[in-house]
């Protein structure tokens, strides 16, 4: 009796599938490790895209740098894939109404969680220790107005994709706010119950009841990509690389690497498949290009 193969997530690459056995296990996460230029967010944006093929609708994307659109998310989007990637603007406070207006459903671009730096910088010192600033955990908390209704309501009408991009590069993640921001968006709004963050946000209930029961989706069909920037360049150096304290990577289903080597005369691009639990991988080192069409492998 053979064992039925495990359903998979198409990052949009069919060599990149097939070096991860297939494609990505359905509701998990996975952490690219590259320098910036490297082609992160080329790959994060074709898994994005690839969405709209694979589940019906396009994954969503958050943008973590506090620079603005430093990645070119919006250029790449509309040159690769004639993507007009419109950003999220929908705020929902409580007993607010919860409906997005016209045109935000083709919104799939949110940067409303634009902190960076050493988690001391938002904390003030107590008794006990630290703790967050109040006037910063206001802001925190109102940013979450627009954050959750994001991920619920593209959840809710069928994307199943979320690219994190703009994790800027850290010695010791953990003396950091841009993995609490993520560990605080994966767990509590992309993995939370949609029944439960329908109710958080559609008040009161018992008027969008009927609402909330028609656009319940399961958040452990949702899968993560996460776009780390590390000061390591060279492949070698990302393959050696250890995990630091309150690094994502740990948790992570699968660890991607994207590095450069010199080849004779030219400094060549390739990516590694370094974790992949639950499922065969290939031990390949693989070559790619960045093109005026996207990634392609050599």
């Amino acid at each position: 009796m053979t064992t039925p193969e495990k359903s998979r997530v198409s990052t949009g690459l069919p060599r990149l599938d097939s070096m991860l056995g297939g494609g990505l296990l359905p509701g998990t996460l996975t952490v690219v490790y590259g320098a910036t230029g490297i082609g992160k967010t080329h790959l994060g944006l074709t898994f994005a895209s690839h969405g709209q093929v694979a589940d019906g609708r396009r994954g969503i994307v958050f943008d973590m740098n506090a620079r603005g659109d430093s990645q070119q998310h919006h250029a790449y989007a509309e040159r690769l894939f004639g993507w007009p990637l419109a950003r999220w603007t929908h705020t929902v406070t409580p007993m607010a109404h919860p409906f997005p207006a016209d045109g935000q459903m083709d919104a799939y671009y949110c940067d409303a969680l634009p902190w960076v730096g050493k988690l001391r910088d938002y904390q003030v010192p107590t008794p006990d220790g630290f703790e967050f600033d109040w006037n910063w955990k206001a802001m925190y908390n109102h940013a979450l107005y627009t954050v959750r209704p994001f991920v619920y309501f593209h959840l809710g009408e069928g994307s199943r994709r979320i690219m994190v991009d703009g994790i800027e590069p850290m010695d010791v993640p953990a003396d950091y706010i841009q993995p609490f921001l993520f560990e605080e968006l994966y767990r509590k709004t992309i993995h939370r119950d949609a029944e439960t963050l329908g109710m958080e946000i559609c008040l009161p209930v018992w008027q969008h009841r009927d609402y909330i029961d028609a656009h319940r989706y399961d958040h452990a069909a949702v899968t993560t990509l996460l776009l780390v920037t590390t000061e390591e360049t060279p492949l070698e150096h990302l393959l050696a690389r250890k995990v630091a304290a309150g690094d994502i990577g740990a948790v992570a289903n699968t660890i991607l690497v994207m590095g450069s080597e010199r080849v004779g005369q030219r400094l060549a691009r390739f990516l590694a498949v370094v974790k992949h639990r639950g499922s065969a991988m290939s031990d390949e080192i693989a070559e790619y290009r960045v093109t005026p069409t996207g990634l392609e492998f050599v």
